[in-house]
C-alpha cells in the first residue's frame, strides 16, 4: 500500500493524527482535490502529488492514532508503515509538516502523557528530529482557538521548545487550511527549502 511513491529525489511530507486536516492542507497547497472526510482514517495510503517536469513530490501520509471503527492492530500497522516510509525516504525529504489540531492538541498530549507513554504528536516530532528532517508543526483549525498565543506557547512547551512561540516561526505555523490561511506555513517551509538551496521549489508554496 505504501509502494506508490513516484521516483523523485525531493519531497515534502504531511504527517499527523487522523482528522487534523492534512488532506485539506494538501488540497490547499496543490490545488488538487484529494479524498477528505469527516471520519478519521479516510486516508489509508499515501497521497502523492507530483509534477511531471519536476523532480519533486508532495506526499500526504495516512493519519495515525485513534480512528473510529478501525481495529487497533490496523491503526498500529498504519503507524508502523508511516514510520518506515519516513525512515526509507529521510534523505529525500526536505521538510516534514506535522499537522496538529490547534484546538485539541495540547489536551490530547496531556491526556496521553505518562512515564510509560509518549503522545503520538510529541513522539513524531522527536522522531523527525532524530531523522534530521526539518520539521514545521502546522497548527491547524486556529479559527476555532480563542486563546491563540497561550495555546501556541503551551504547545511549544509540550514539544520542548521554550516559549514564546513567536521565536519558533520556522517550526510552529498557526494556520486555518479550510479558509486558505496558510501563509505562516509556506513561509516556514520556504525557510527550510532555502537552507537546502532549493529556492526553485518556492513556486509550490
Amino acid at each position: 500500500m505504501f509502494d506508490t511513491r513516484p521516483e523523485r529525489s525531493a519531497e515534502v511530507v504531511l504527517v499527523g493524527r487522523s482528522n487534523v486536516g492534512k488532506s485539506t492542507l494538501m488540497r490547499e497547497l496543490t490545488g488538487h482535490r484529494v479524498d477528505t472526510g469527516g471520519k478519521p482514517g479516510v486516508t489509508r495510503k499515501p497521497n502523492h502529488y507530483d509534477w511531471v517536469s519536476e523532480d519533486f513530490v508532495i506526499t500526504d501520509l495516512p493519519g495515525f492514532g485513534f480512528m473510529s471503527g478501525v481495529p487497533s492492530e490496523y491503526r498500529e500497522q498504519i503507524k508502523t508503515d508511516v514510520v518506515r516510509y519516513l525512515e526509507e525516504y529521510a534523505d529525500a525529504i526536505l521538510v516534514a509538516v506535522l499537522v496538529v489540531d490547534g484546538k485539541s492538541v495540547v489536551d490530547i498530549i496531556d491526556r496521553h502523557s505518562s512515564d510509560e507513554e509518549i503522545p503520538y504528536d510529541v513522539e513524531m516530532f522527536y522522531f523527525l528530529q532524530d531523522l534530521e528532517i526539518p520539521t514545521v508543526v502546522a497548527v491547524n483549525k486556529m479559527d476555532k482557538v480563542s486563546d491563540r498565543d497561550e495555546r501556541l506557547d503551551d504547545l511549544c512547551d509540550r514539544l520542548g521548545l521554550v516559549p514564546p512561540w513567536q521565536q519558533w516561526r520556522d517550526t510552529v505555523a498557526p494556520i486555518t487550511a479550510k479558509r486558505g490561511e496558510i501563509d505562516p506555513l509556506t513561509e516556514a517551509v520556504r525557510t527550510h527549502l532555502h537552507d537546502h538551496r532549493r529556492d526553485d521549489l518556492f513556486k509550490f508554496f
